[in-house]
Formats: structure tokens, sequence, C-alpha cells
């Protein structure tokens, strides 16, 4: 509704993994270059961790669109599967032709053979999976014994674990201790913080068109960085709501008054806003001790 009005082509703050809207902060570039090493390298299995809406999933898109022709990837979004069933995807994945009826004997040997045609071919066989927190023991320890297919130069296929912390406690399962012991790369992604998010800002609005003077003043930004605790899902969340609520007003610029009214609107953010306002009577009532104790003394 807004971008005729503040002059955009697109909108700045959409919660879709796009990868034109990556933002290069210090905690995802070191994240991407973790990824790209550890790719070139050959490793097995690869790991990537950071709370909710700090940018997996964008990360993940990006860094398989960044990977050369030399590189064949497989990326499975939503790996709560039992193994056979997720060993399933990962063929379809590799556009491997199975019989509807195929055994596990079968399905493993199909993989295998795909798998080694590709090795001759020179290609990289990497497979990212988003969500791993959620991916179930057994198919796990499924995965970890697809790595030990190998040539004698190098893995046959790699594998990189996107997820939420929840992740880090599943690998210390003695189940799965082997896997924990293969993972040779991590890396967490971090908030953004506060200077990085007026950056993201101007990054993301610049991306969509933007070519005006600062639209987010200083005191809108700094709001959203106490309100989203420098999430970026929860930035772009905000931001959006705030732009509409200036659009509302017939304003071309942001301010913490839109940014505040953002998040009273907004369920994640509520508990840091409204946090944030408890203190004050806290602090005004340990000012008025200091100045009872001063004119005691």
């Amino acid at each position: 509704m807004y971008k005729s009005h503040f002059g955009l082509t697109e909108s700045p703050f959409g919660i879709t993994p796009d990868t034109s809207f990556f933002f290069l902060c210090p905690s995802s570039q070191e994240a991407l270059n973790t990824l790209l090493i550890a790719a070139r390298n050959g490793e097995g299995f690869i790991k990537i961790t950071g709370e909710v809406g700090t940018g997996k999933t964008l990360l993940c898109r990006k860094f398989m669109s960044t990977l050369d022709s030399n590189f064949v990837t497989a990326y499975i979004p939503n790996p709560f599967l039992e193994p056979r069933t997720l060993l399933m995807a990962l063929a379809d994945e590799l556009e491997i032709h199975l019989d509807k009826d195929v055994d596990q004997h079968n399905l493993l040997k199909s993989i295998n053979h795909r798998l080694l045609i590709l090795a001759r071919e020179g290609k990289r066989v990497l497979v990212c999976l988003d969500e791993a927190q959620a991916i179930p023991l057994e198919s796990l320890e499924a995965l970890r014994l697809l790595t030990n297919l190998e040539t004698e130069k190098r893995k046959l296929l790699q594998i990189v674990l996107f997820g939420q912390p929840e992740l880090n406690r599943n690998l210390q399962n003695d189940a799965i201790r082997q896997l924990a012991q293969r993972i040779t790369f991590h890396y967490r992604l971090e908030p953004l913080t506060k200077d990085d998010l007026d950056f993201y800002i101007s990054h993301r609005l610049s991306v969509a068109g933007y070519q005006g003077s600062r639209l987010f003043t200083r005191g809108a930004v700094r709001q959203l960085n106490v309100c989203s605790g420098g999430i970026p899902r929860l930035v772009n969340i905000l931001a959006h709501k705030a732009m509409m609520a200036a659009y509302g007003e017939g304003r071309r610029e942001v301010t913490a008054r839109h940014v505040k009214a953002a998040a009273k609107d907004t369920i994640a953010a509520k508990g840091s806003w409204r946090w944030w306002w408890l203190l004050l009577p806290l602090g005004t009532l340990l000012a008025g001790s200091g100045v009872v104790w001063a004119y005691l003394q």
C-alpha cells in the first residue's frame, strides 16, 4: 500500500527469504565464509545454528546460489521425516528415478550409484537440510551412514545442517555421537547489533528502490533495536508495520512513535516492549530511594 508513497519499487521488509535482500553484516559474512570454505574442503558435515528469525533459511539459499557449477545441491526444507522418507526426498532432489515400491536396499544402491556418476563427472554433491532440529535421531543416523560413501579421494556427499539451538542438544545424544564427531565446521548466527541494524534498514530500502534521505529516524532505529532484539525477521515485521503507520498519517518519515505502535500490535515484540515500560516504575522507585538515602545521610 505504501510503495508509491515512499517511492519504492517493491516491499522492503517482506519475511520471505529473498536472496536479493541478503545483508552481509559481520555475522552473516563469517557464516557464509565458513560454509564456502567447508564446502570446498569436502567436509562431511557442516552445522549452522541460530535463534528463530536470525536468517538461517536466507543464508542457506544465498549459500547455494553462491556455489559454482561444480556443485550439485539438494535442498530439504522440512526434514521431520523417518529415515526411508528422508532418503526418498534426497533421491528426488538428485533426480533419481525409483520404482514406486522400491525397497531399502535398492534405494540406497540407487543413491550410491547416482553419487558415483556425479563424482566421475567432477561434481560435488551437497545436501542442505533446513530446520534440522526437527530431524528424528534415527534419520540423523541414516544421514551419517550416507556420508560413509566415498572414493579414495573424497566423500561423495556433504551435508549442511541449518537449525535452531535445540539441534546442539539433539547432537549430544549418545546414540548419534559418531555424527557429532564428524561436524568439523560450525557457526552460530547472532542477532544484529544496533549499528548493523541501521545499515540493515538502509540496505533493504535501497534494494527496494528507495532513493530519498533517511526514512527511519535514529530514534526509530533505536526503538526497533529495543523491540526486536536485533532479530532480522522481527525487524522486518516491525519496520513494515511502522511504515504502514507513517503512511496512514501521510508522513514520509518513520519515527520511534510509529515503531512503538507497531510493537504494540506484534505479539513477539510485546514482551520486550512491555518489559521496558515495567522497568520505569522500578527505576523511579530506585531513584527516589537514592534521594531519601542521601537526605538521611
